[in-house]
């Protein structure tokens, strides 16, 4: 485990001496981080969350408390997960096979969620592996993924359907004078559509 000075791990988490934390991470109370984690600089792992086996982290990620990310999810730089936000790992969940006999890890095989640059997953969401969150994207509080949502998409409901688009501000975009254009209200930044999928425009 990287043990650099920058580095804060408060006395209850478990944290286990396999994982990689970069510099200037915290891991606060409760939270368990168990082996093979890889977790880049600057995160926040939240009192209760739980980052499980082999779990790849960027730079810059809040994981909020409670939250569950089961591996082998996959975490870009910048992502946001908001309280309790749990992502799954198991696309035919079953406590015992078929003949009664409790299941081992040896029966089943882990699928993980992707979440790309800078998306935000909303508290107490969830989202059903595999599926792929793209970047700049926002779901909404209590949404249930079920499929790829795109990158900028606002998605919400259960299952989350898309509502709008988010800019990079995570501010909704507001439409521009052309039917498939969009503007950030909040910096200026204007985006194109085109069959369901949103560009930044570069000025």
């Amino acid at each position: 485990m990287n043990s650099a000075p920058r580095v804060r791990i408060v006395e209850s988490a478990d944290v286990s001496a396999d994982a990689t934390i970069g510099d200037g991470s915290s891991i606060w109370h409760l939270a368990q981080v168990r082996e093979g984690v890889r977790m880049g600089e600057n995160c926040i792992v939240g009192r209760g969350a739980y980052i499980g086996t082999g779990v790849e982290m960027g730079d810059n990620c809040k994981v909020q408390n409670y939250a569950l990310v089961y591996e082998p999810a996959k975490l870009a730089d910048g992502v946001f997960i908001g309280p309790a936000v749990v992502l799954t790992n198991d696309t035919y969940p079953r406590a015992i096979n078929a003949d009664g006999s409790l299941k081992s890890a040896h029966d089943w095989e882990p699928v993980g969620v992707t979440i790309e640059r800078g998306a935000s997953i909303g508290a107490r969401a969830t989202c059903v592996a595999p599926v792929t969150v793209g970047a700049w994207a926002t779901v909404a509080a209590g949404a249930v993924v079920v499929k790829d949502v795109p990158a900028y998409a606002l998605v919400a409901g259960v299952p989350a359907r898309r509502i709008g688009w988010v800019g990079e501000s995570g501010v909704p975009l507001v439409p521009g004078e052309r039917e498939t254009h969009w503007v950030c209200p909040a910096t200026g930044d204007r985006y194109a559509e085109s069959n369901g999928i949103l560009t930044k425009e570069v000025a």
